[in-house]
């Protein structure tokens, strides 16, 4: 009978509230008086947050409506605040908005963090949203993507767990059913508004559909190359929502272009274009989820001879769910989470620095550009799992080095394209 400790659950605040010394078996028959892996009252894992009677309001339109200029400006104004958005280039856009205004702000993303002094603002990537610290103003930017299947719960999180007295959401109003149910649980106030760089010497943006994810750009026609894209699965046509957010992009709110055009350069793609942009974007039914580490520490007191895949796996296996709510996809992170708990992963075993070069062909730009996809995942995980990840610096300054490569391989072939 070994000493140890067990913590007792409030399923009201949904936090472990103290340690009690007790025998191993003891911890054993008190944590199975819990289901930890009843996942129908996700609110309650954010005590902070369950202490305000937050002011949500659901800022909702068309793309580039005005939507998220509104909210912003109530950040800006605000004593303290944070922006979470699903980029990390909206996440840049915003602090130098922030900064340029002359409130100081930071930025946090899962590959860099710039800190300003005295700041009381932070622009971030929705998944390094702060849920332990209070704020004047919150904006969640893109919240409909609390569907998405892999990225889902790091919004669910942030609209459940950021403590701000006021909480603004933008999005698709195809989220609002489903995100006023989701908050009757949380007692909130809830209010929906419906909404019905310009000296750039750039004539011509080539991008991928990341566009769609509300980068505010002063654009007149979006042109698709193609209405299909590889979503790491399989290769398949855009959804309504994707073809809606891409397009949305032309014509923007209090802009030079107000109004916008869409095309493709395929004949064949005109009648899904149209089909879509006359659609109503499908209502979202449910939100993604993922238990937090104290209910995943808890539950491993029931598996103390698994390792942490198994207990994952185990759990998503076994959870129970309310109608609101699905299991994000954590493949990845279960992979990345039992691998770097085994061990620690050195830069040098996946990755060679000081063998980057030029590439002369197709071939090559693919090996350095997946290069660029490893070492900015290396990053990611820096900062998420320092210890096991300690070469942070090396991975980022190879980074930089191997984006360079890339920049000039593709600046000379587009050189040669027009040239020949």
């Amino acid at each position: 009978n070994v000493g140890c400790y067990y913590y007792t659950w409030d399923s009201k605040l949904g936090t472990s509230l103290s340690a009690n010394a007790c025998g191993r078996s003891a911890v054993q028959l008190e944590a199975r008086k819990f289901d930890f892996t009843d996942l129908t009252r996700p609110h309650t894992w954010y005590p902070i947050a369950r202490r305000k009677k937050r002011n949500v309001i659901l800022h909702v339109g068309p793309t580039n409506s005005g939507k998220t200029y509104n909210a912003l400006k109530r950040l800006e104004s605000s004593s303290s605040g944070i922006y979470c958005g699903p980029l990390r280039l909206l996440a840049w856009e915003i602090a130098q908005r922030m900064n340029k205004a002359k409130v100081p702000c930071d930025l946090i993303t899962g590959q860099e963090r710039e800190e300003v002094d005295g700041a009381k603002h932070k622009a971030v990537t929705v998944e390094m949203a702060d849920v332990t610290s209070e704020y004047s103003c919150a904006v969640v930017d893109e919240i409909q993507m609390l569907g998405c299947r892999t990225r889902g719960f790091s919004f669910t999180r942030a609209l459940l767990g950021i403590a701000a007295d006021e909480l603004h959401l933008c999005g698709d109003a195809a989220a609002v059913p489903l995100i006023q149910e989701i908050l009757k649980a949380t007692e909130d106030n809830v209010k929906a508004t419906m909404f019905n760089d310009e000296n750039s010497d750039f004539d011509v943006l080539v991008a991928s559909d990341a566009i769609g994810m509300g980068l505010n750009l002063n654009i007149s026609r979006i042109i698709f190359s193609t209405l299909r894209k590889f979503d790491g699965v399989e290769t398949r046509e855009l959804t309504v929502s994707e073809i809606k957010q891409i397009a949305g992009r032309a014509g923007r709110y209090k802009s030079k272009f107000p109004v916008g055009e869409v095309t493709c350069q395929a004949a064949k793609d005109l009648p899904l274009l149209h089909s879509s942009l006359s659609s109503p974007s499908p209502i979202l039914e449910q939100a993604g989820l993922f238990p937090n580490f104290d209910l995943l520490f808890l539950y491993s007191r029931l598996h103390t001879t698994s390792g942490l895949y198994q207990i994952l796996e185990h759990f998503v296996e076994n959870a129970k769910l309310s109608e609101n709510y699905f299991i994000a996809d954590c493949e990845q992170m279960m992979f990345a989470q039992s691998y770097s708990k085994t061990r620690i992963v050195r830069l040098k075993e996946i990755f060679t620095p000081g063998t980057l070069k030029v590439p002369k062909s197709h071939h090559a730009l693919k090996e350095l550009e997946s290069i660029h996809k490893v070492l900015d995942l290396y990053v990611w995980l820096s900062f998420h799992l320092e210890d096991s990840f300690p070469d942070r610096e090396l991975a980022a300054s190879q980074k930089a080095i191997c984006s360079m490569w890339v920049y000039m391989d593709l600046s000379f072939l587009a050189y040669m394209t027009f040239n020949m």
